[in-house]
């Protein structure tokens, strides 16, 4: 069983740490389902700077397929991260670099290659809207990770993105159920089959178009804990291995019975998370002088 990453990648500078980490929503999810056991891809655009090949380097590390990846002239993206308190402060960063300013194009071999896997994964930060229709097209099932921003569930985006996906992902941190409720039926509503809102140490609630599903955050060791990055993007890769693992497809929805077992899978993943650094280790020294 196949899945892929489509999408973006970053270099994640952690200032307080003086190290630098190879990131990405699209390359975590395709590096932790390599890491439970999956065959697994990455699509995207590197940067021709030595940041790309650092990202780059580390996914085929893993034993990412990075073969269907592009080299294009121009910066590879990067953010400026600080952690407080165990959690993760964004200072900045520097628009995506290429990803986001000279995004993949899909091309017909591309298409083809998308159809050997059992499903792709996609994210707001990919500018991957426009592809969603061929990712769609080529047959396999599609995640998608809307993130936080508001902007991201207006109803024009969702009219552009949520038809075209099987699995919505929302970060809503500590906003109140009912709240989430609302959203996750609003992007339901417009079309993804199943909506799943993450709500960090208040753990997470899945939609289904039919009944909401309450999971608890798995319990951390403080001893062990380094930062959250990445915990979100483990939260879905393990809601996905275990879903897919449990016979979801396209013509095959997930049976009732599958659903709180992968919503507990997903909340032990996303806590185990919380004891690697950054998104799956990697780091490397940064200078100060390098700052965006």
């Amino acid at each position: 069983m196949k899945v892929i990453g489509f999408g973006d990648n970053i270099v994640d500078r952690f200032l307080d740490r003086g190290v630098m980490y190879p990131g990405g929503n699209c390359v975590n999810f395709a590096v932790l389902a390599r890491r439970l056991g999956l065959e697994s891809a990455y699509m995207g655009v590197f940067g021709s700077d030595p940041l790309g090949d650092f990202v780059r380097s580390a996914i085929e590390a893993e034993g990412v397929d990075a073969s269907r990846c592009q080299t294009r002239q121009g910066a590879s993206g990067v953010t400026e991260i600080k952690v407080m308190d165990g959690d993760r402060i964004f200072l900045g960063w520097n628009e995506g670099g290429v990803t986001i300013s000279q995004p993949f194009l899909l091309g017909p071999e591309d298409r083809s290659y998308l159809a050997t896997a059992a499903l792709v994964h996609s994210s707001v930060y990919s500018a991957s809207e426009d592809q969603l229709p061929s990712v769609r097209a080529a047959g396999p099932l599609v995640s998608f990770d809307y993130s936080w921003e508001p902007e991201r569930r207006t109803d024009s985006y969702l009219q552009q993105t949520a038809p075209y996906v099987d699995l919505a992902l929302l970060s809503l941190g500590d906003a109140p159920v009912e709240t989430v409720k609302h959203e996750l039926a609003l992007v339901t509503g417009a079309g993804a089959s199943l909506a799943v809102a993450t709500r960090g140490s208040a753990g997470a609630i899945l939609y289904d178009g039919a009944q909401f599903l309450l999971q608890q955050a798995a319990p951390t060791d403080a001893q062990r804990f380094a930062d959250t990055m990445g915990c979100g993007d483990a939260f879905l890769t393990g809601l996905v291995v275990s879903l897919l693992r449990s016979g979801w497809a396209r013509d095959v929805p997930p049976t009732p019975a599958s659903l709180s077992p992968a919503l507990a899978f997903a909340a032990q993943m996303a806590a185990e998370q919380c004891y690697v650094e950054a998104a799956f280790g990697y780091g490397r020294p940064v200078a100060a002088a390098t700052r965006i």
